[in-house]
């Protein structure tokens, strides 16, 4: 279950709060009554990053793999007139 820690409670009982965070899952911390922050665990917080982020081979070979994005798109430049022979 998560615990919603008001925001000098959790530092003045952090370790207890880090406990909380490995034993329970994602610890809630708010500032003034409104939703501040979140502590997880370490496994949790690999994990999200890994689903959130996929790495350059995932995209590739993804069904659907859009590429384009991966080169700038390139100028366009209008061709000058040659200069004029006197």
């Amino acid at each position: 279950m998560n615990k919603v820690w008001q925001v000098q409670e959790a530092k003045a009982r952090f370790s207890e709060f880090l406990a909380a965070s490995e034993a329970e899952g994602p610890q809630i911390v708010t500032k003034r009554g409104v939703q501040a922050a979140v502590l997880v665990p370490i496994e949790e917080w690999r994990r999200l990053e890994k689903v959130a982020k996929p790495n350059l081979k995932d995209l590739l070979l993804a069904s659907g793999a859009r590429t384009e994005a991966l080169a700038p798109a390139r100028e366009i430049h209008s061709l000058r007139p040659p200069p004029a022979l006197e």
